[in-house]
Formats: structure tokens, C-alpha cells, sequence
């Protein structure tokens, strides 16, 4: 079955999460979890960990397709530019691997999981829990976000093929 990676992209935390669709189109998270890089690093050191950590996850579960979060608006560009670059590292990584590409907006995540542009962190971790069933809450928050991204890249997926 195949498998699909979710990103929720980030210069000190990167969430990752994969989920394989199952035949009956039951979804099940396979892993999921972070990437992190130390403060103490510099910019471009911290860019290539997230690379070479990227890289070997994807060497590891080979996942068919990736699905990535949009930056979302930010007053702050001393916070949005390192995501920005951070979110560059991932999709050139994604894009070396041959893996086809999704990238969506927070609310499109949101509709995806939740049918409901404005759900709040709790409540698109409940839903991201009840569609894989998992025991408990996905945690950290990151991963958690991978998930839904991930979920959102499968939904959008299915649509497309219903479009024919």
C-alpha cells in the first residue's frame, strides 16, 4: 500500500508524519514525529540537518507522494524568512527524491481534516486522531500537523481522481 509523507515545515521543528491508505481507503498512521535543530547551529548548518534528515527518512519508509504546508501570512520577517528557506530545503528534497508534490494553506488543511476553516490546534488533533485511529492525541504538535497535511495531501488526491 502506498505510503504518503506529510511536512509541516519549520527552522527549528520540522513536523513529519506518514500515512498509508490502505485498500478499503482506511488511513493508518506509520510514523510520525520531528526534526529538530539546535539554535546553537548556524542558519546553513541547520538547513543541510534538515536535508540529510529529510533524505533519510525518505530512503527509509519511500514514500510514493508528499504533501507540504503553504507559509502562512506573517507580519514578523525575521520569523518568516528562515521558515521560508526551511520550507525551500524540503520541497528541493522532496523534489530530488521524484516525489510528486502537493502544497496547502493552513485552511485547506483544515476543511481537509476538519470540514472547518477556523478549528483551533485541539480540535484538528482530536480529528487527525479519530481518521487514524489512533489511541491518543498525536504528539508533539508538529507531527501532528505532518499528519494532517498528509491526510489533506490523500483527500486531495482522492478528489482529483473522482474529477477523473
Amino acid at each position: 500500500m502506498p505510503l504518503y509523507l506529510g511536512i509541516d515545515p519549520g527552522i527549528g521543528i520540522t513536523g513529519y508524519g506518514l500515512i498509508e491508505e490502505k485498500r478499503d481507503g482506511a488511513l493508518s498512521a506509520v510514523a510520525y514525529g520531528v526534526i529538530e535543530t539546535p539554535k546553537t547551529h548556524t542558519l546553513v548548518r541547520r538547513l543541510q540537518t534538515l536535508r540529510d534528515e529529510l533524505r533519510a527518512l525518505i530512503a527509509t519508509w519511500s514514500p510514493a507522494e508528499a504533501g507540504i504546508e503553504a507559509i502562512f501570512f506573517a507580519t514578523n520577517a525575521r520569523t518568516i524568512i528562515p521558515v521560508a528557506q526551511a520550507r525551500g530545503v524540503a520541497l528541493l528534497t522532496l523534489a530530488d527524491a521524484g516525489l510528486a508534490i502537493g502544497e496547502y494553506t493552513p485552511l485547506q488543511v483544515k476543511q481537509a481534516v476538519s470540514g472547518y476553516g477556523q478549528a483551533d490546534k485541539r480540535q484538528m488533533q482530536e480529528m487527525t486522531r479519530l481518521l487514524l485511529q489512533l489511541p491518543g492525541l498525536p504528539k508533539p504538535d508538529d507531527a501532528a500537523d505532518a499528519l494532517a497535511v498528509a491526510i489533506t495531501h490523500i483527500h486531495s488526491r482522492r478528489l482529483t481522481r473522482l474529477q477523473g
